[in-house]
């Protein structure tokens, strides 16, 4: 197996660009995942890899090779696409073995990689089933035992869940996840969802409107985000942000909190504005009425509380006992200012540490 480097990568349809230059390693054997909202060039940086989109600039290296501008067929790469594109008339045998056969393999080796990938994926009761006779997990894993069998040096998946229900979801993010340890291949996956890219991957590259904001480990970007963008869309629920004021050194006031916080953070000056960062976990409600009820979402083992503060804004918090609370309640507020971060209060949002 091996990795895939990306220098100056670069993408225009017309006068539009969609890629600017995007660097980014990905080291052999790791699973990197591309997420970021819809149409910020994820799966359009994902086919550039692949072949299918040709680039306006930068080079694009697989392993020692420059494939740039190589056919898809000679970057040693297979592709899983968000619909299964198996053939009806074929068995699951003859759809996962149909790239081989095309390209002249004899038929014994064929029938081996089938029945590897089949082993892997555990598809050897369904092999002489037409796709029709699966479920879309089942349907979803013959599609990627067609890769397996191709035996590439890197597999690129295009949001391969997104068609599934909620529990196939779950269910094929943990084969997915197996898949990688046992045949340790590089993986780029891409998925706007942050939940799978949180519990799948190795390395998750944070994009927006065709730019990396920040690449890292899972935990690295939860915890530790460069901008106000990266904490908002990495986390479920998503960061409470708002608006606060620097009263003194290490010292703020955020109406929308009903609360005076000290920090640790090197703040501008008094009277700057900046915005105030805090997870659903590190608010806490109190006796008071401050704050206003507006919806609860019980799921069982934890619940979350969508509040409206006085100053308009909107936060949730997350509670692990059982709450009486009813819409239209009114409650106080306790933020952890330990676990607060500061960012700039402009359009770029940076992180003041």
């Amino acid at each position: 197996m091996t990795g895939v480097n990306l220098q100056g990568v670069a993408k225009k349809f017309g006068e539009i660009q969609v890629i600017h230059g995007v660097d980014l390693t990905v080291e052999d054997g790791e699973f990197c995942v591309f997420v970021g909202p819809s149409g910020c060039g994820k799966s359009t940086l994902l086919r550039m890899i692949a072949g299918l989109e040709n680039t306006s600039g930068g080079q694009i290296r697989i392993g020692s090779r420059d494939v740039t501008n190589d056919d898809p067929a000679d970057r040693g790469v297979a592709m899983v696409f968000q619909t299964y594109a198996l053939y009806p008339h074929m068995t699951v045998a003859e759809n996962m073995g149909f790239g081989l056969k095309m390209t002249g393999h004899p038929r014994a080796e064929i029938d081996a990689k089938v029945a590897e990938a089949s082993r892997i994926l555990k598809l050897d009761d369904y092999l002489s089933r037409k796709p029709k006779a699966l479920s879309g997990g089942q349907r979803q894993r013959v599609a990627i035992g067609r890769a397996i069998v191709r035996g590439p040096e890197v597999f690129l998946f295009d949001e391969p869940l997104s068609n599934l229900d909620a529990e196939l979801r779950v269910e094929m993010r943990v084969e997915i996840a197996r898949l990688h340890k046992e045949i340790g291949a590089t993986m780029i996956y891409v998925t706007h969802d942050q939940v799978e890219a949180m519990t799948l991957a190795d390395k998750i590259v944070v994009l927006r409107k065709g730019r990396i904001e920040q690449v890292g480990a899972p935990l690295d970007l939860y915890n530790d985000p460069d901008n106000r963008f990266v904490a908002g869309f990495i986390g479920s629920p998503a960061m409470n942000f708002v608006e606060a004021v620097v009263e003194a050194p290490g010292k703020l006031q955020a109406p929308g909190l009903s609360a005076t916080l000290t920090t640790q953070v090197a703040l501008p000056g008094a009277g700057a504005k900046i915005i105030l960062g805090l997870r659903p976990q590190h608010l806490r409600i109190t006796e008071g009425t401050s704050h206003s009820v507006e919806m609860i979402e019980a799921l069982g083992g934890v619940s979350f509380i969508h509040l409206r503060a006085p100053s308009g804004e909107k936060l949730v918090v997350e509670l692990h006992e059982d709450s009486k609370l009813r819409p239209g309640a009114k409650v106080g507020l306790a933020p952890d200012a330990s676990q607060a971060m500061v960012f700039t209060a402009d359009e770029a949002g940076l992180r003041i540490r």
